[in-house]
C-alpha cells in the first residue's frame, strides 16, 4: 500500500509550504494501523526554482511512530541530498509492533 500526502494546493515552484525557522515538525494520523516500508522526499531541482537555489529542501529527516499513548519509536533518521536526485526514498526499521502515525522533521 503506497500513501501520498501533500500539505497545500498551489504546487507552483517556489510555492512550498516553509516551516518558521530552521525546523519543523509534521504530524500524520492515519486511520489505521501500519507497517511503514520507506519514506520518499521529493524537492523540486535547482534548475526549477525561481531563486536557483534549494537550500531550503529538507535536509535532515527523522521519522518516528507514535502509540495510541504518544510514546514515539524511531524510525529512521535520513539526511535528503540536494545533490542527488530529486526523489530520494529512505527505508524505515520498525522495531517495536505496529505505528499508527509517523512523523517527520524537516523544511520543505
Amino acid at each position: 500500500i503506497a500513501a501520498a500526502f501533500c500539505f497545500q494546493t498551489d504546487l507552483t515552484a517556489g510555492q512550498c509550504w516553509p516551516f518558521p525557522g530552521s525546523r519543523g515538525h509534521v504530524v500524520i494520523k492515519l486511520p489505521a494501523l501500519v507497517w511503514p516500508a520507506a519514506l520518499a522526499v521529493q524537492h523540486i531541482p535547482k534548475e526549477h526554482s525561481p531563486s536557483g537555489s534549494v537550500s531550503s529542501a529538507p535536509k535532515d529527516i527523522a521519522v518516528l511512530g507514535l502509540d495510541d499513548e504518544g510514546d514515539a519509536t524511531l524510525l529512521g533518521t535520513f539526511v535528503y541530498d540536494i545533490d542527488r536526485e530529486v526523489l530520494q526514498l529512505f527505508p524505515l526499521t520498525v522495531q517495536q509492533g505496529r505505528v499508527d502515525n509517523t512523523r517527520e522533521e524537516g523544511g520543505c
